[in-house]
């Protein structure tokens, strides 16, 4: 009797113990991102921030800081969303904010949602961090701007001149290409027949445009950031899913010893 009941109260235990770990799991793994994670210096950028909804409540509005030196552009309208910025002393957009709109309920509990964006990079290497805030139905907020390994933390781009993902910068080179050559024309030009100036304006122009379309078109650098495939993420989806097969177990074999008690 006495071992049965400590089996029993054992079994009970790692049971309560491994659905609260399968919540923090599934809460701490479901953070605010924005994609990609590293980038290439100066280059256009289409940015996506992915806003999950973890509370048994809708989110209703998003607000998302614009990084120091990370000058935004466009951003792409979506339907039952209404989109505002705010912008500082020399018209540079500080914040950008996604709002519901019409009939649209929001981002529904176990469910998430991406937003699409334009922005240049820095000329320099660095790393951007974007601070956002959720707003959820019942008025509270969610803030977003703690460090890696803090319960909130804000997302994390990388700005490289080399970004380690073997592909080729579209964006980014064809500015960074252009700006340089056009230097060496104008100097050129300047010291033969004063001519080239116009043209160069006008071709760096052309280059802007040119990244601005790489930018839209997806044809963009870094490697975003993707939860389905990260190794790190699939290592703990692989962890949850053996608990949770522990934790089914542990729950029959409790039931088991339950009844069995209950019979003597």
């Amino acid at each position: 009797m006495k071992k049965t009941s400590w089996l029993s109260k054992l079994t009970s235990a790692m049971a309560t113990g491994t659905a609260a770990f399968l919540l923090f799991s599934g809460l701490a793994s479901a953070h605010v991102t924005v994609n990609p994670s590293v980038a290439q210096t100066s280059a256009w950028q289409t940015y996506s921030i992915k806003i999950p909804s973890e509370k048994e409540l809708p989110t209703t509005k998003i607000t998302l800081k614009i990084p120091e030196g990370v000058a935004f552009k466009q951003y792409q309208p979506l339907a039952g969303w209404k989109i505002t910025n705010e912008k500082n002393d020399s018209n540079e957009v500080t914040s950008i904010t996604w709002e519901i709109d019409g009939d649209n309920q929001g981002i529904l509990a176990g469910q998430f949602q991406q937003f699409n964006f334009v922005a240049q990079n820095p000329e320099a290497e660095t790393e951007v961090a974007w601070d956002a805030f959720q707003y959820y139905s019942d008025g509270s907020i969610v803030e977003w701007t703690g460090q890696p390994g803090d319960n909130n933390p804000h997302s994390i781009t990388a700005i490289s001149k080399d970004p380690a993902t073997g592909d080729t910068a579209t964006g980014g080179d064809h500015h960074s290409a252009g700006s340089n050559g056009h230097d060496s024309a104008g100097t050129a030009g300047n010291a033969t027949n004063g001519t080239t100036s116009d043209t160069t304006t006008d071709d760096k122009k052309a280059d802007e445009d040119t990244t601005l379309g790489d930018a839209l078109s997806d044809t963009v650098t870094g490697e975003p950031n993707n939860t389905d495939s990260d190794p790190g993420t699939l290592k703990l989806q692989q962890a949850t899913l053996i608990v949770s097969i522990l934790a089914l177990i542990m729950s029959f074999l409790g039931i088991a010893l339950a009844t069995r008690r209950k019979k003597r």
